[in-house]
């Protein structure tokens, strides 16, 4: 079959690779939509990074690069294996990406996004997305409601990113927000903090097309920090204290800054981005309000709620999705184009 595998640092190859077979307690997808996310295109521009080198094996695959890539992605049970209940050959499926040990303290508790050992399918071994096929431990399946198209079921995994930081934020419905970033996950937080209830969302960003985009998808207010003044602004709109919660996903000092700056006394910043260098911001702006500074990493077990606000409509993303493309155009038409045209895009999916 073809599949898309990281070889190195901006060498990816659409390879002939041996179609995988289903084992016991797994099933074997047929691949039928898989997004790029921003984690794909840090491995491509300057990995390996979380993909396993040649000289450290996964500890828990075992593998090494190169590896297929795709970790948001959709398909249709092909093959059941021995032990699995609940499946049907043709249901459409989500893939929940997580590996985990499942034996660790995180993984008893309920956390299995943070098992020290885990990682992804799609990253660390066993198949991804960027295929035709994909055996996958049927406990990381879900099946998509007849109102999710797979195409759309793609954009579940930023959602569910979102979802998981606003459970973990402390938010609660009815509160105010401030989301820094209009990016995928930015927009994601965007859609999932709207449909809980919340009373007011703003949204901080620099890119004309991605205001367009918040506004869009129902931002209250969307700020430019290059000429807003963006936490006085914040407190304007929130009865001038500022907003319950701030998520900063854009991971730069300065966004950090105004994502503490942007909270009320006894608030919350939180972080959802992935930082390329170490953080620097002014403590005493977090001490002196007596705020918090928290942080989530993916997601454990929202699947199904972020399945629940997709069925009756309190989300609607299909209009994330900014171009389909064919597996074969992956390179240039999908990664070398959001490198190119990242403003333009919220997010590509391919059909393999």
């Amino acid at each position: 079959m073809k599949a898309l595998r990281f070889h190195g640092k901006g060498d990816l190859r659409i390879d002939d690779i041996p179609e995988p077979e289903v084992t016991p307690g797994h099933i074997k997808i047929k691949v039928e939509w898989c997004g790029i996310c921003g984690t794909d295109l840090h491995e491509y521009l300057g990995g390996p990074i979380l993909i396993p080198d040649a000289d450290s094996p996964h500890p828990l695959t075992g593998e090494v690069l190169p590896v297929t890539m795709g970790h948001e992605f959709t398909g249709r049970v092909a093959e059941i294996g021995s032990g699995v209940t609940g499946f049907n050959v043709g249901d459409p499926v989500i893939v929940e990406p997580n590996i985990r040990d499942n034996t660790c303290h995180e993984c008893r508790t309920g956390s299995y996004n943070l098992c020290p050992q885990g990682g992804f399918y799609g990253l660390s071994g066993w198949g991804g997305g960027l295929a035709e096929y994909a055996v996958i431990d049927a406990r990381n399946l879900y099946i998509l409601p007849e109102t999710v198209p797979t195409d759309v079921g793609v954009l579940i995994d930023p959602l569910v990113v979102a979802w998981q930081a606003m459970v973990d934020s402390g938010y609660a419905p009815g509160q105010s927000a401030l989301v820094i970033g209009a990016g995928p996950i930015g927009l994601a937080l965007l859609l999932t903090l709207k449909a809980s209830g919340a009373r007011w969302v703003g949204v901080s960003e620099v890119s004309a097309a991605r205001k367009k985009q918040a506004v869009h998808f129902g931002a209250d207010d969307v700020f430019d920090p290059t000429v807003d003044d963006v936490p006085a602004l914040v407190r304007e709109r929130t009865q001038g204290l500022g907003a319950h919660v701030s998520y900063d996903a854009s991971g730069l000092n300065s966004t950090l800054q105004t994502a503490v700056e942007s909270v009320r006394p006894k608030g919350t910043a939180f972080n959802v981005a992935i930082w390329e260098k170490p953080a620097t911001f002014d403590v005493n702006s977090l001490v002196l309000g007596g705020k918090k500074l928290a942080s989530t990493l993916g997601f454990a077990g929202v699947h199904p709620s972020v399945l629940s606000a997709l069925d009756d409509g309190r989300i609607k993303p299909a209009d994330m999705i900014t171009a389909r493309i064919s597996l074969e155009d992956v390179v240039e038409g999908g990664f070398e184009e959001l490198i190119r045209n990242k403003d333009e895009h919220i997010k590509i999916i391919v059909h393999p």
